[in-house]
């Protein structure tokens, strides 16, 4: 039997080909993830274990800090008194800001490409850099400056190239020229780095003398770093952050958090496609089954067992997962490579001979690979055991189970209905942990419900859907659509690995409409500025900027906005104690920029009387009412008792679940130096006036490239490249499960070419020609895969409209069904059905018909 299993793998090699694809794509997309994801966190890992001092202190992490509030420092007094501690061997003061935009020669931005941070630190020596100077001389006065190479390289920069820095400090902007160029030691982690001396870094970065961001510290011989850090904790007291070397790694480790995130939803996609693979691996080692039913007949009467077919069959997807997971490892290693390369495209520094190619990752695409493939065969062979000896006498396969359909319909039905209820409770639940437990659990179970009930629906939507084949083909049409019926169960699986796919790219393309829409209804509603500026960078707001957009001519005014944390707690005693919300602080204008919704009280009375806006969730939380009394206190600020002036509505898109107050009223709290930086401008025009105060605008603030200036349109716009960034992105990667289920589309097609062999001969025997024979086997593949996509984008459309009711209470009101998107799926199921049925019918076609006619059934 094992010889017997052995020549038969082999001789249907060709039938199995497709399906070997799907495992080689699937294992290839899990064990590419996992050497690629392995290979940067080794990386990361010795970057920051070559950079990383022994000790290092930092003032203690402020949580409530927003960001634009001012850098948190430590002063040189701190450097002084760790020097003189007993296990230290030397102390440096380091400087590390984000709080920067480097400007060239073409007034332009230099930052990554990759979207990493632009980093400002100050040049000094240590036993343990980032970089090493290659080139030119470190930083020795206030014009001077130090590149990283990669930097320099992509951006053309050599030495004597004149930059201009842009900082948020009371230095504003000064110019420098590159002095040297630094390489890093070990990988570039995506940062764009500029060293400045001691002093500059100082005054120019910080804005305050005497200060640093950290310190640095390493222990004399013998002295653990553990050891030194309860001698630096003790001195210094509970006001700091003090770690080791081991617990810097281990920072730095969740400063690329990113990796980990990246890995979970490349391996989730890569999940799809390997479900979606077992579907085209079930349906080929039925339609094997069914057409070696003769064969395993005649081996059951020679006296194979039931338990022997059953493990030959096994043996067969044991050899086949075998052979896909050792092929799609490989090609793992490939795609490993070439994400490399895509991240060292973006500003990433990977070096290709570096990477990682761990047990871990082997043992999972072997293990994903054969067990998948057993799984998936499981039930082929078990139906195979139950072939008997007189099966070798028919020239057709076993009958089906009639009794196994019902019992499938009704489990189908059971099953999608609990998903529904699902769905709809979710929905009822809205933005609540419960409601987004139902959605989820209702996406799967009904999706498992839409899979047991494939072949029932078979029956119904292939008969509604092929309606036009037998007018518009006549015989032909009419043959096509009952081939696509003879067999519901193969139809139904078939057309669920399409299904799976195209439901997640529906269901996603619903969710995504309707956040474009709603944030664009929510606008026009609520935001009367014809302008919007903000910042892309570790900037904010500079004073420079603001007094420059307020003497563009043309406009009528400029509200700052502020964000600030507030405690805030009943004045009264009653309701709940305390509690931090992110608060608005803004000029009065804002009510004329925007108007944001209320649920009581009025938001214009914020900004003529001195209270607070809180957002209703708040509101119903602390029992508030308008009128009532609450003790807020802004972060590193003074108490105060304010009156709550308005409530406002929680379902908005915008500062969502933020409350409000005036920026005097927070200078009552705040003094302006210790107030943050402004991160949002609006402006408004002078009536008449927008296109000229749009051009004069966007032309005073041009030399500060950290800060956009958009109008409604341009910010609509970029709300709807955003959106659909991260769709295509999505849709990307779910293109594997959809090219492993198109796979499945030309495999059914070709084994069932292969199975109805006979048929198509004696068809041909009696005129039909080979044109009209390939027309009847795409139709058969154009209506199975309409009757994927059909399947499919009810069930994405249902997910969607769901997600959207549990969004609908953050601010995602407006259901917006892409109607563009539902079409173009249908219209690409049907070319897909095209392309898949073209080699299949092909072959039917060129078959010769007398040995077609004498092939066995």
């Amino acid at each position: 039997m094992w010889k017997a299993s052995r020549r038969n793998f082999f001789a249907h090699k060709g039938r199995l080909s497709l399906s070997l694809i799907a495992v080689v794509l699937s294992v290839a997309f899990v064990t590419g993830t996992l050497m690629f994801t392995s290979t940067i966190t080794t990386t990361f890992d010795r970057l920051f274990a070559t950079t990383a001092s022994d000790v290092a202190v930092s003032a203690k992490a402020d949580k409530d800090a927003l960001p634009g509030a001012p850098e948190q420092t430590v002063s040189t007094s701190v450097l002084d008194t760790v020097k003189a501690l007993p296990g230290v061997q030397a102390v440096y003061g380091d400087i590390t800001t984000e709080r920067l935009a480097v400007v060239g020669a073409d007034n332009k931005a230099i930052s990554n490409s990759s979207g990493g941070p632009t980093i400002g630190a100050n040049w000094y020596v240590t036993p343990h850099p980032a970089v090493n100077l290659t080139s030119g001389r470190p930083p020795a006065g206030p014009t001077d400056v130090v590149v990283d190479a990669d930097t320099a390289a992509k951006k053309h920069l050599a030495l004597g190239s004149p930059l201009r820095i842009v900082t948020g400090t009371g230095a504003g902007t000064f110019q420098v020229t590159v002095s040297g160029i630094a390489t890093f030691r070990t990988t570039n982690p995506g940062e764009t780095l500029f060293y400045f001396d001691t002093n500059t870094a100082q005054t120019k970065l910080l804005g305050k003398t005497g200060a640093f961001t950290g310190v640095d510290l390493d222990a004399k011989p013998g002295t653990s770093d553990d050891v030194l850090k309860a001698e630096v904790s003790a001195k210094l007291g509970a006001g700091y952050d003090v770690k080791t070397r081991a617990e810097q790694e281990a920072d730095g480790r969740n400063s690329v958090g990113f990796i980990g995130f990246m890995k979970y939803v490349m391996l989730g996609f890569a999940g799809i496609s390997l479900m979606v693979g077992a579907f085209l691996i079930i349906n080929t080692f039925q339609m094997l089954v069914a057409q070696r039913t003769r064969e395993l007949g005649l081996l059951r009467a020679l006296g194979a067992s039931r338990r022997q077919i059953n493990r030959s069959v096994r043996f067969e997807a044991l050899m086949l997962g075998v052979i896909g997971a050792t092929v799609g490892i490989a090609a793992g290693a490939g795609l490993a490579y070439g994400l490399i390369a895509i991240m060292n495209g973006v500003g990433m520094n990977l070096q290709a001979s570096d990477m990682s190619v761990t047990a871990s990752s082997v043992i999972a695409g072997y293990a994903v690979g054969v067990l998948v493939t057993l799984l998936a065969a499981w039930v082929p062979a078990r139906r195979a055991a139950r072939v008997t000896p007189m099966a070798a006498l028919r020239e057709a396969g076993t009958p089906g189970d009639r009794r196994a359909s019902w019992l499938r319909n009704g489990i189908g039905l059971a099953i999608a209905g609990g998903g529904a209820a699902a769905l709809i409770g979710g929905a009822v639940n809205g933005a609540t942990a419960t409601g987004g437990l139902l959605l989820g659990l209702g996406v799967l179970v009904t999706l498992i419900g839409a899979i047991l009930l494939g072949p029932l629906l078979a029956g119904v939507v292939i008969r509604v859907l092929g309606v036009w084949m037998p007018a518009a083909y006549g015989s032909v049409g009419t043959m096509a659509q009952r081939n696509a019926l003879r067999n519901p169960r193969r139809t139904g699986a078939t057309a669920a690995a399409l299904m799976i796919g195209l439901s997640l790219v529906s269901g996603m393309a619903v969710v995504g409409s309707s956040l474009v829409t709603s944030a664009t209804s929510e606008m026009d509603k609520s935001v009367g500025a014809d302008y919007i500026i903000t910042t892309n960078g570790g900037l904010e707001i500079t004073p420079e900027v603001l007094a420059k957009a307020q003497a563009t001519p043309g406009l009528a005014h400029v509200t700052e906005n502020k964000f600030v944390n507030a405690a805030v707690s009943d004045a009264s005693g009653g309701g709940k104690a305390g509690g931090t919300i992110v608060i608005s602080a803004s000029s009065p204008t804002l009510t004329q920029d925007f108007d944001a919704a209320t649920t009581a009280g009025s938001l214009s009375d914020v900004f003529t009387k001195e209270g607070i806006a809180i957002p209703a969730a708040e509101a119903k939380t602390r029992n508030a009412t308008v009128g009532s009394v609450l003790n807020v206190t802004f972060h590193g600020g003074t108490p105060l008792k304010l009156p709550v002036l308005a409530i406002m509505s929680d379902k908005t898109v915008f500062n969502h679940g933020d409350g409000y107050v005036s920026l005097d009223t927070l200078g009552k709290s705040l003094p302006a130096s210790a107030q943050p930086a402004s991160e949002l401008l609006f402006a408004k025009a002078d009536k008449g006036r927008q296109d000229q105060a749009y051009a004069a605008l966007k032309a005073d603030l041009a030399p500060f490239p950290q800060v956009t200036v958009k109008s409604q349109t341009d910010y609509k716009q970029l709300i709807h490249d955003q959106v659909g960034g991260v769709l295509n992105m999505v849709y990307g990667l779910l293109g594997l499960a959809i090219v492993v289920a198109i796979l499945g589309v030309v495999n059914t097609l070709a084994l069932s070419v292969v199975e109805r062999t006979r048929e198509i001969g004696l068809i041909r025997a009696i005129g039909m020609g080979r044109r009209k024979t390939r027309r009847m086997i795409r139709l058969e593949s154009v209506v199975i895969a309409l009757f994927g996509a059909a399947l499919g984008v009810g069930l994405g459309l249902a997910w969607g409209v769901a997600a959207q009711q549990v969004l609908s209470g953050i601010g995602i009101s407006t259901l917006a069904i892409p109607v563009g998107t539902i079409v173009a799926v249908f219209l690409g199921a049907a070319v897909v059905g095209l392309l898949a049925a073209l080699a299949p019918a092909f072959r039917a076609s060129r078959m010769n018909v007398l040995r077609a006619i004498a092939a066995d059934g």
